[in-house]
């Protein structure tokens, strides 16, 4: 029998159908298994993610505002009230904390501005049709601020905050969109969670390099990819989307100032950041953090007290941040986008749980030093 000789044209033609193979498999961070395919399917759970929830967002609210505040998150979304932060519903200023199952809303007083975020919150709720009852006693209490339905149909409602910020309203199922770990202290509130978080990107971005910052640097899968468009699972039915956006800049979502610090001599100096943060819990904070400082992206944001400037020092506080978000595989191309991120842990250096994670238990695999 003779045997079969390949030609160089046809050994070409083999190299090129296996490489177009692996076209579309940018987001991998190894040679045999991308991102898509791990994505579990129905709640979404990945027991391997590294970030376990996205707890809170941090956004200014006007300064003298508490009026408007508390007719939106409370009266209006029916957010429950953290007792952490009660007193200053009392007093009519300072920080409120405005809790939805096990997410949050962090709402500091602004220099004096409010913060609009360049995105959409997308909170579900089990009947939307109570939401929409109280629509008409909102207008009236918000009257004179940018409070408006922007649209309703049958996927949902987007409607815009007193001040420009746009939130997406979903309808859903207690069963299925409560987080069965836990939920924040006080009251119970009528919304369910928070389920996406989207940022606005500058058009042509390099979706692919935030892909691979989640995944290499903060242990989070891509859930979904497109051309416009990346997602990140950061919980089990939980998801932070980057979508590109004409009028978005790199740093859209900062708001940098130079303000004197009461610093050791020696400690590096940072910019403060009064623009909107993200916080999200992670099963292992020390891995994540020598990540992110290996590639220079830890930061200290002065405008806060627990200011983590070593490894040590953000295991002692249970988190440290980042500013940047950069590829991986291109830092030297600098940042995608600016967002600020707490990185939180789970468990204190004892191994004990972390007193403001909203879990009942400590979630399997959580570790420390």
């Amino acid at each position: 029998m003779k045997c079969f000789e390949a030609s160089p044209s046809f050994l070409l033609l083999l190299l090129l159908i296996v490489l177009t193979g692996h076209e579309g498999e940018g987001f991998s961070t190894s040679n045999t298994e991308s991102p898509s395919s791990r994505a579990a399917s129905g709640s979404g759970e990945l027991s391997d993610n590294n970030v376990l929830i996205l707890d809170h967002l941090n956004i200014n609210h006007e300064k003298g505002r508490h009026d408007w505040l508390k007719a939106f998150y409370v009266d209006f979304l029916q957010c429950a009230l953290d007792p952490r932060k009660i007193e200053n519903v009392a007093s009519g200023k300072k920080t409120l904390w405005c809790n939805i199952g096990a997410n949050q809303f962090h709402l500091p007083e602004g220099k004096p501005a409010a913060q609009v975020l360049d995105g959409v919150i997308t909170l579900v709720y089990p009947d939307i049709s109570k939401l929409m009852e109280r629509l008409e006693a909102a207008k009236s209490s918000l009257e004179g601020s940018k409070f408006e339905v922007k649209s309703a149909s049958g996927d949902g409602v987007l409607i815009m905050d007193p001040w420009g910020s746009v939130f997406n309203f979903l309808g859903g199922d207690a069963s299925a969109d409560l987080d069965s770990r836990g939920r924040q202290p006080g009251e119970t509130s009528e919304g369910l969670a928070m389920r996406d978080l989207k940022i606005h990107v500058p058009v042509k971005s390099n979706l692919a390099g935030i892909g691979r910052f989640y995944e290499r640097v903060l242990g989070a899968h891509v859930k979904d990819a497109n051309e416009d468009s990346v997602t990140i699972q950061v919980g089990p039915s939980q998801t932070l989307t980057f979508q590109e956006n004409s009028q978005t800049t790199i740093e859209s979502h900062v708001d940098l100032r130079d303000e004197a610090a009461d610093e050791s001599e020696g400690r590096p100096m940072y910019l403060s950041n009064y623009g909107p943060h993200v916080s999200m819990y992670v099963k292992d904070l020390p891995s994540s953090y020598k990540r992110a400082d290996a590639l220079n992206l830890a930061y200290v944001n002065p405008r806060f007290k627990r200011r983590a400037y070593t490894l040590e020092e953000a295991v002692d506080d249970c988190m440290f941040r980042c500013l940047d978000i950069v590829d991986p595989d291109q830092v030297q191309n600098g940042p995608i986008i600016k967002l600020e991120h707490e990185v939180r842990s789970v468990v204190k250096r004892d191994g004990s749980k972390y007193k403001s994670c909203p879990f009942d238990e400590i979630p399997a695999g959580c570790t420390t030093l």
